[in-house]
């Protein structure tokens, strides 16, 4: 399976279980690895034979700028399934960042990785 990959997709969200985090919000950064053929793209130069990435990232960002989750677990399952609406796409790796998480000791990141697949 090949991989197409996006890195670093921002967007500001509301999304935690404090108040705090559900009014001021917050930046959260989206990766994506997304499992295709692209044989088929490869072979035809076209490019309705592979994702559109671009819209992949605007639908993975609409998703971080939509409707509030209490945790980051759910905010990536939501942008896995998003992803795997995509015809072809067959494997999904998201990892959701959550560099300004209500911690109280000094840290660089937080972040959940799922994996989900079509099977």
């Amino acid at each position: 399976m090949d991989r197409v990959a996006l890195r670093g997709l921002k967007a500001r969200g509301h999304h935690g279980v404090f108040p705090r985090e559900r009014e001021e919000g917050q930046t959260f950064i989206v990766d994506l690895v997304l499992g295709l053929d692209t044989r088929p793209a490869a072979a035809s130069d076209d490019l309705t034979k592979t994702v559109h990435y671009g819209i992949v990232a605007e639908q993975a960002v609409e998703v971080v700028q939509g409707e509030p989750v209490d945790l980051i677990e759910t905010l990536a399952e939501r942008i896995a399934l998003k992803c795997l609406e995509h015809e072809g796409v067959e494997e999904v790796e998201v990892v959701v960042h959550k560099p300004d998480a209500p911690i109280t000791v000094p840290f660089d990141d937080v972040t959940i990785t799922i994996t989900r697949s079509r099977v």
